[in-house]
């Protein structure tokens, strides 16, 4: 399960070291874990990491499968995730040293930063070729984190993005070595700790008022 820990004025939230899917227990802990970090004072920032193979592999398929009459409430939790990340009134960092996929890979766009394994790992939305469609508050988020020409390749293709195709396409900002991962993103925090607060968290959500209304729709999410 996700653990939170601090270095200095740098939180780090460590997603675990599994496929780190969606399933209600994990959104419940990393959601707990958020509302620390927005009631703590003073300067801070948030690096979201994880340890293994995945970054995060996304939706909890097989929960989901087997809880189908949950499923409007469960892609309301997961919208709601991905809106309280991209509003924290602080700066965010996703370390992504292994597979970022799906919903996993649209929790990293909610981060104001990423930081990629360069050499291995795919950052991916593979929604196309699983026959999944996004959700509009999906979708509004995708397309307000990446340009045009990358938002349509990575919706409508499943492109594998390696990371320094990643970075080329500007879906992250850094592609490091393995061990640089970590250090590259809490260096990023540490530096913009001090802009933590209520003008940072306006900033943010009058610039994404639109894809958080998407999020926070309380209608009934479509597949």
């Amino acid at each position: 399960m996700p653990v939170l820990d601090h270095q200095d004025d740098v939180f780090i939230l460590d997603l675990g070291d599994g496929e780190n899917r969606f399933h209600p227990d994990w959104i419940a802990s990393v959601s707990t874990a958020l509302e620390e970090i927005e009631q703590a004072q003073g300067a801070r920032a948030v690096v979201t990491a994880a340890t293994g193979k995945f970054f995060s592999n996304g939706l909890d398929l097989d929960w989901l499968m087997a809880h189908g009459d949950q499923y409007h409430e469960y892609v309301g939790a997961v919208h709601g995730l991905f809106a309280r990340v991209l509003s924290l009134p602080v700066i965010t960092v996703a370390a992504l040293q292994g597979h970022t996929f799906a919903a996993g890979a649209m929790l990293s766009l909610a981060h104001d930063f990423r930081v990629m394994r360069a050499d291995r790992g795919f950052w991916c939305l593979p929604e196309a070729e699983i026959n999944i469609p996004f959700t509009p508050g999906m979708s509004a988020l995708i397309q307000a984190r990446l340009t045009p020409q990358t938002a349509h390749e990575a919706m409508t293709t499943a492109r594998r993005y390696g990371g320094r195709d990643a970075l080329a396409a500007a879906i992250v900002d850094r592609a490091v070595d393995e061990d640089a991962v970590r250090p590259a993103a809490i260096e990023i925090a540490r530096a913009q700790a001090g802009k933590a607060g209520p003008a940072l968290g306006t900033i943010k959500a009058r610039m994404y008022r639109a894809v958080l209304d998407g999020l926070r729709d309380k209608g009934t999410p479509s597949p």
